[in-house]
């Protein structure tokens, strides 16, 4: 999932499967927009500078009140607009809690006209296209297996530092680039999206200014360790695997900063721990550019499972 690799001139838009449990029933969340009068999924077009899913929780805020955290992908929708111009609309699953719920506020506008919960028989039957029936279809898939909750690990590589051979000073020392600390603080957002809960980092000083926007949109300190460091003294894979193992024990959502040697020990940490199977789509996951993050999204049932993986990275300004 990358709006960098969409095709120039395609209007991109993000939004979420927003779902309850009411007496022990899930509900989703549609909403009647103002001037269509149609019912839909809540979604709104990517605004300059943002990541998908930054833009995501951005817009479900602004069109239902609801703050959520995001959840696992549910894929993307795709179709031709009145101009001609194609759109592709991303979603993902997302559980409005009880606290969201109580602070949510919501008035009809001149966008939404009205919100409406609905049960997965009534959401399909309501939803006037066929592309967000879809998406419910999708989520029902998850509902049944039990992975309508995750929690997210994140893999992100630290952000464009100094040039190695012009720079006076050991490798660790490496500070980022005027580039990378606006790649930093570009996708502080869309990893917060996922609101996770610990953030660990190399011990290097281009991995710990990579996480300090994260820490301050957060409000969480990062701690960084030698073990996620390219320089570790010991082979750092026997210390990432117990990190991972106990943060999925734990359903702990995590972020862990590193370099691009270390990030394929992360990913197939993950796996290990979810007992996956290692695939392309596992080993391209890990390939990263400089503040790109993968988020493997693990099920918080009884049984952990790796159920879906995405990757984003710093969007064009």
């Amino acid at each position: 999932m990358s709006q960098a690799a969409t095709a120039a001139g395609t209007v991109l838009a993000a939004g979420a499967l927003v779902w309850r449990r009411v007496r022990g029933e899930v509900e989703v969340l549609l909403v009647e927009r103002t001037q269509h009068r149609d019912i839909s999924l809540p979604k709104g077009k990517l605004d300059p500078g943002e990541t998908l899913p930054e833009c995501a929780v951005r817009e479900l805020e602004e069109e239902t009140g609801l703050a959520v955290v995001l959840g696992a992908p549910l894929g993307h929708s795709e179709y031709r607009l009145p101009d001609g111009r194609d759109k592709v609309v991303y979603y993902w699953q997302a559980e409005a809690t009880e606290a969201a719920l109580a602070a949510a506020s919501f008035s009809p506008n001149d966008e939404i006209l009205a919100l409406h919960w609905a049960s997965l028989d009534d959401a399909r039957s309501a939803c006037t296209y066929r592309h967000d029936v879809a998406i419910v279809e999708r989520f029902e898939e998850r509902l049944g297996a039990g992975h309508e909750t995750t929690f997210p690990i994140v893999a992100l590589r630290h952000a464009k530092a100094a040039n190695p051979f012009s720079w006076d000073g050991d490798d660790a020392s490496r500070a980022l680039t005027e580039r990378g600390r606006a790649q930093a603080l570009s996708v502080a957002p869309g990893i917060a999206a996922y609101a996770p809960s610990r953030v660990a980092t190399s011990d290097a000083v281009r991995c710990r200014e990579t996480v300090a926007p994260l820490e301050s949109v957060l409000g969480v300190a990062a701690k960084a360790t030698a073990e996620l460091s390219q320089e570790s003294p010991v082979d750092p894979r026997a210390a990432i695997e117990a990190r991972i193992a106990k943060a999925v024990l734990k359903r702990r959502g995590t972020v862990l900063c590193s370099h691009a040697p270390v990030i394929p020990e992360i990913v197939t940490a993950v796996v290990h721990a979810t007992s996956a199977a290692e695939t392309e789509r596992t080993h391209r996951a890990s390939m990263l550019h400089t503040a790109e993050f993968t988020v493997l999204h693990v099920s918080a049932g009884e049984r952990p499972a790796l159920v879906a993986l995405e990757t984003h990275g710093p969007p064009h300004r």
